[in-house]
């Protein structure tokens, strides 16, 4: 990068997940600032500097105390925008990040097929909402991410007692969401990775073993039997087979992929993964968008090409 060229600047509130991105920046020769989002000061007077504000804020940020980091980035990115300033993953796609609802609904706008879902604010409303739903059913959080508040239910009154109980799960946003409970034809779901417009690879994630709480991140790895970390932070090796959950679709090749690239287009999302399912009655339904999509270390030794490096390629290439 010239000393002419714009500078990088990463917005996030995660420095555990930040370290596959620093190394490929790295390899890139690319000097990169990292601004955390967990508290500041901004000046609206002030001018932004010059330089490509890439946005990785995610909706799990709450999980980590930082539940402040999700609207200090929204009023970030407004500043950035309108100063002209260009971002990736900007003030559109952060709302995107944040709801389940935003996704869904761009997603069949997209004539992308999505899992029956309701959306209901209150828990009487979860009850009521739930009624139209066969058992099982599941419930999530509208604000999610990590599998928050994913829960399956063999009936409803199994529902009323965990509504009505001390283990219910408040919703960041108050939007809890039901949703048809989906049959896998096979044991896993399929996350399709984007970068710049272009499919890098997609990856199975084991949900006999993993259940609901498929974070590909190696800082978020469970060992399935204990439900506990496998690695330490910081750590950078990835995790041994019996406890990985994540693996390459080697040759994945399936008309979604044209669909999710048409969707990252008319949407502005140039940084995702983006999450569907081959169900037992032959359906393909997609149920999630990840905008600040983390890699797998196990995954990435397999791959034909690195994700965080092509994702440092397209950063280096707006700065041209």
């Amino acid at each position: 990068m010239s000393s002419t060229s714009p500078k990088i600047y990463a917005l996030h509130e995660n420095p555990e997940w930040f370290p596959p991105f620093a190394r490929a920046f790295e390899a890139e020769g690319l000097e990169v600032e990292e601004w955390l989002l967990t508290d500041g000061v901004l000046d609206l007077d002030s001018v932004p500097p010059d330089g490509i504000f890439w946005s990785r804020i995610s909706a799990s940020s709450h999980t980590r105390d930082h539940a402040l980091s999700k609207d200090y980035a929204r009023s970030v990115l407004s500043w950035l925008e309108a100063s002209g300033r260009r971002t990736v993953n900007g003030r559109r796609i952060l709302e995107l990040e944040m709801s389940k609802v935003d996704q869904l609904t761009a997603l069949r706008a997209a004539g992308i097929d999505t899992p029956r879902t309701v959306a209901a604010v209150g828990r009487d409303a979860i009850l009521a909402a739930a009624r139209d739903f066969t058992a099982p059913f599941i419930t999530k959080h509208n604000q999610g991410g990590k599998g928050l508040g994913v829960r399956k239910f063999q009936s409803h009154g199994e529902l009323a007692e965990y509504v009505a109980g001390p283990e219910f799960e408040e919703p960041a946003d108050g939007i809890t969401l039901i949703q048809e409970f989906i049959v896998a034809a096979e044991p896993f779901i399929t996350r399709v990775e984007i970068v710049g417009g272009e499919f890098i690879y997609a990856v199975a994630a084991d949900t006999a073993r993993g259940g609901f709480q498929l974070c590909p991140a190696d800082a978020c790895a469970i060992d399935p039997s204990t439900g506990k970390p496998v690695m330490p932070p910081g750590a950078t090796i990835a995790p041994d087979a019996d406890t990985q959950l994540f693996s390459l679709r080697e040759g994945f090749d399936h008309p979604i992929i044209g669909k999710y690239l048409d969707f990252a287009k008319r949407t502005g999302l140039e940084v995702c993964g983006i999450e569907f399912m081959e169900t037992a009655d032959g359906r393909i339904l997609t149920y999630d968008v990840n905008t600040n999509t983390n890699y797998n270390a196990a995954v990435e030794a397999a791959a034909p090409r690195s994700a965080p490096r092509a994702l440092a390629r397209y950063l280096k290439g707006l700065t041209a």
